[in-house]
């Protein structure tokens, strides 16, 4: 008799929890399969201290494979699920497809920012959920005040040094506080030429900080920010966000070339293709986390709705602290569901908050608890290195040097802008040239985009017509296509275009949702953010091209027709047209020359 195979999709608190927790209960007994975009587990808690240089990158993201012996990784995203097939189908990172099947399912995918209709949002702010932002949110701000102290003009200084964080929650608060020291110090070792310093904004429109936290943590943090110079202003948001700055609601008008995006957060949009019942985004699971009428479906972490025992009537909050518990519980039924142990319902107690404001300043509770001050900062790092599933010695080293030796703040130019959009259901992988995802920011005046990146012909900035990034030609990649050709108006009954036949991914409803599968392994979620999205008009995940239907392998790019660009004089000699499966000269592919049947040179190559 073959082993049950048990296909988690999601590797965040939930996931990891559950994917470690089964792997001990059913020693070899049965199959585990673990699907995630990255290798890693990342523990969230400390992405601020990794944006104000405390920490490595490395040291919040603990290995998979290293940690999990016994699971089976497989590295991609869930784009369709067929409960009554037991299969998931999947996109890997270079856009191979391939399907997992299962005897039982566990969906633990996590959330992604949360956007609302606010002009300007989408193109000019970024978030904070997944490590490439944090990287970029360092480069970002390091980069503004290098050139705050470069600049003569004193309002383009003042606009450069003033960050704006959006939403008082606990990682908008921490944002704040971690940004404020690490500024600091940059102006402390190069102090700027017009005797300005930097300024942090942190905006909410709730009445206190951390409204969802103890009063008294809330009060804590606040005083710990105002001393650091942040400008909390609470009951004020942002009306519209602009390449110079933003317009609040309150009808000021702050000059800013930083807008970090904290507002919150909302499940994954895999959960809503299932056509199952929901909870304001959340699918709904019993008490043992299963769904009702799917034996073989649990669900855990931000995409479950899951009873509060304690609280009859409510669900629990989307915090990592219940992710964890979720994991744990939801592998032990998983189990039981295959004869291993017994079942039970998730029932949690309240162990208190932890809050790292940076240096030896923190708020916590405890056990209900409140403490401030170094005793609080105390206990949140060791609260933080109990409940880290690796990577201890190394964090524990990086306070130790950090507490001893100045940090080192330096643009390393690893993740641009445009490979980090807002509107991105994958905030876990930063976006790359020529992959499923390449379109970025809004580029400002002169191809410069809101953080000031000169982008000349780069993917977000002003290029020439006819060049990737600018108005290409008709028939080109990116520009108007001609019918039935990829990325234009695709034929009836085939992918992307008008669906022969309703499709059986997840029970996908014909009205609501798109025909395809998206590019990124998710399905498209709906539009929040208001503000004119090229890529929303299109098929697929926002800011990623469709598929080729039909011709080539799984993860080969689409052949665009051939035509003179708009740009181009007259034609003089093109030759004969290139193979059929020559891919067109761009970004989308590695540099180089193209081979041409004819042993001429092609058109636009390096």
């Amino acid at each position: 008799m073959s082993r049950p195979r048990i296909v988690i999709v999601g590797a965040g608190f939930a996931g990891y929890r559950t994917a470690r927790t089964l792997s001990r209960l059913t020693r070899h007994q049965a199959d585990i399969t673990l699907l995630n975009p990255t290798d890693y587990f990342l523990y969230l808690p400390l992405l601020p201290q990794v944006a104000a240089g405390i920490l490595e990158p490395r040291r919040v993201s603990v290995s998979l494979s290293g940690t999990l012996p016994h699971v089976r990784l497989v590295l991609g995203e869930a784009d369709g699920i067929d409960l009554d097939g037991h299969t998931v189908h999947y996109t890997g990172p270079e856009g191979e497809q391939g399907t997992l099947p299962f005897d039982r399912l566990v969906l633990a995918a996590g959330s992604v920012n949360k956007l609302l209709p606010i002009p300007g949002v989408a193109e000019h702010a970024h978030g904070f959920r997944g490590l490439p932002e944090a990287l970029y949110l360092r480069d970002h701000v390091t980069r503004q005040v290098e050139l705050a102290a470069a600049a003569d003009d004193r309002a383009e200084c003042a606009a450069r040094c003033t960050f704006v964080v959006v939403g008082a929650g606990y990682t908008g608060t921490e944002v704040a506080a971690h940004g404020a020291m690490y500024t600091d110090a940059q102006v402390r070792k190069h102090p700027m030429r017009t005797g300005m310093r930097p300024r942090w904004m942190l905006l909410d429109v709730a009445p206190r900080v951390m409204p969802e936290m103890d009063e008294r943590l809330s009060r804590t943090a606040e005083r710990v920010l105002r001393q650091r110079g942040v400008d909390v202003r609470m009951g004020t948001s942002v009306k519209e966000a602009t390449h110079d700055g933003v317009v609040l609601t309150d009808g000021s008008t702050v000059d800013t070339r930083t807008l970090v995006w904290c507002v919150g957060v909302r499940p994954d949009p895999l959960v809503e293709s299932l056509g199952l019942p929901m909870e304001r985004g959340r699918l709904l699971v019993d008490p043992h986390l299963q769904v009702p009428g799917r034996p073989e479906l649990f669900a855990c972490g931000d995409v479950a709705a899951v009873p509060d025992l304690n609280q009859p009537g409510q669900y629990t909050p989307m915090t990592a602290q219940h992710a964890w518990r979720h994991g744990k519980v939801c592998a032990q039924n998983v189990a039981a569901s295959l004869g291993i142990g017994e079942r039970r319902a998730y029932r949690h107690r309240d162990m208190g908050f932890v809050v790292d404001l940076g240096g030896a300043k923190a708020a916590a509770n405890p056990l209900g608890l409140p403490m401030s001050g170094p005793a609080a900062g105390a206990v949140t790092r060791g609260y933080h290195l109990a409940a880290m599933p690796g990577n201890r010695v190394r964090v524990a080293a990086d306070w130790l040097l950090d507490a001893v030796l100045p940090r080192q703040a330096v643009q390393l130019g690893l993740v641009r802008s445009w490979s980090v959009p807002l509107e991105s259901s994958s905030p876990e992988v930063a976006r790359v040239p020529g992959g499923p995802e390449r379109h970025g920011k809004a580029a400002g005046p002169a191809g410069q985009r809101p953080d000031g990146e000169e982008t000349g012909n780069q993917p977000g900035g002003e290029s020439a017509k006819g060049q990737p990034g600018g108005e290409p030609a008709k028939n080109q990649p990116g520009g108007e296509p001609a019918k039935e050709q990829p990325g234009g108006e695709p034929a009836k009954s085939q992918p992307g275009g008008e669906p022969a036949g309703r499709r059986s991914h997840g029970g996908r409803a014909k009205g609501g949702q798109s025909g395809s599968p998206r590019a990124s392994g998710k399905p498209r979620r709906a539009v929040e953010a208001a503000g004119p999205r090229s890529a929303r008009e299109g098929s697929g995940k926002p800011g990623r091209a469709p598929r080729a239907s039909g011709a080539g392998s799984a993860g080969k790019r689409p052949t665009a027709p051939s035509g003179p660009s708009r740009s181009a004089g007259p034609p003089t000699d093109p030759g004969p047209e290139p193979p059929a499966n020559q891919p067109p000269p761009g970004p989308d592919i590695a540099p180089g020359p193209v081979k041409r049947t004819d042993r001429r040179a092609a058109e636009g190559d390096s």
